[in-house]
């Protein structure tokens, strides 16, 4: 059992509970006040809109989608300038509202883009990097490892869209979402064995988890750079698709996978996403248990009753995250 506290799961048996941390993903919190509505078009079936949130972010634009796709939180990556290369006010902009989406029960799914048409995200910003002192450095890989961490431990599902370039730390931060979507002309790879370095925002142990051991060895050794149909035939992408004129066909992919989401129960995908990611680390006498936890979570809620009443009327269940 001291192995399991470990993994935040106090009790393991039919009254199972998680620690305080874990619940409080539960808890309701209220989303940024909606500005301006901005017509998109594309997204699917009609015309879909975005309210803007968080006016001051200019290097992370964060949209909230309205109507049927309520619940869809898009963060688009915004620095131009840099091809969006992580920098220490990318990576603040960022923790800041990876904090507030953290306790929101309202978001169903986040998916992650950019808002510069082809790249994604073209690692470190080396030119920050190179006037940074030494001591600098470390904290700062520090930094951006907690990041991605703190991006991949979002309790609801994310999605990375992959609509160009994505190398080194962009790799690293689409590798912390659930699902990655990729264009095919897509260009990605761990690439900082190039610059005498290694991945230091967790690609060395997130990758091998994707593709396996060899060949993430192979891949990092190489600095090998994959577009998106190799990338898909090695497992690293969940989907691929041709790039369109408008350069943003793996975010509509993206976006189409989100709405399936998100007819389903918000606190059954939370538990089930913790019930993976805690699981897949153990044992699976262990991951049993930590399932049986999760699952205690779940049978208390007004969300569970709903879905049974709805089968039973024959009519779709409106869950609220109850």
């Amino acid at each position: 059992m001291a192995a399991l506290a470990g993994l935040r799961v106090l009790s393991c048996g039919s009254g199972g509970r998680l620690t305080s941390r874990a619940a409080s993903w539960l808890l309701p919190r209220t989303p940024p006040a909606a500005q301006v509505k901005v017509g998109v078009n594309g997204c699917g079936h009609g015309e879909r809109y975005y309210s803007s949130a968080e006016k001051g972010e200019d290097e992370l634009r964060v949209r909230y989608l309205e109507g049927d796709d309520q619940g869809i939180v898009v963060l688009g990556i915004n620095r131009p300038q840099a091809k969006n290369a992580i920098s220490k006010s990318l990576v603040k902009s960022m923790m800041k509202m990876i904090d507030s989406l953290k306790g929101n029960n309202k978001v169903r799914t986040v998916v992650l883009r950019s808002e510069v048409p082809g790249v994604f995200c073209a690692g470190a910003d080396l030119k920050e990097r190179a006037k940074m002192h030494p001591s600098e450095v470390g904290p700062f890989v520090t930094k951006a490892r907690a990041l991605m961490n703190e991006f991949a431990n979002l309790p609801m599902p994310t999605i990375a869209a992959l609509d160009g370039v994505a190398l080194g730390g962009g790799l690293e931060m689409a590798l912390a979402c659930d699902i990655i979507v990729a264009a095919s002309s897509t260009k990605m790879g761990l690439v900082e064995t190039k610059l005498a370095i290694i991945p230091g925002a967790g690609g060395t142990q997130r990758l091998p988890r994707a593709v396996g051991v060899a060949l993430a060895k192979e891949l990092i050794f190489s600095a090998r750079v994959l577009d998106g149909n190799e990338a898909k035939s090695l497992g690293l992408v969940s989907h691929v698709v041709e790039q369109n004129d408008a350069g943003d066909a793996a975010f509509k992919r993206a976006v189409a996978l989100a709405r399936e989401f998100t007819p389903q129960g918000p606190i059954a995908l939370r538990m089930a996403k913790l019930a993976i990611n805690q699981g897949i680390e153990v044992d699976l006498a262990t991951g049993l248990a930590i399932e049986e936890a999760c699952y205690a979570q779940i049978i208390p809620t007004k969300d569970r009753i709903e879905g049974l009443l709805a089968f039973k009327e024959k009519r779709p269940p409106r869950y609220k995250g109850e």
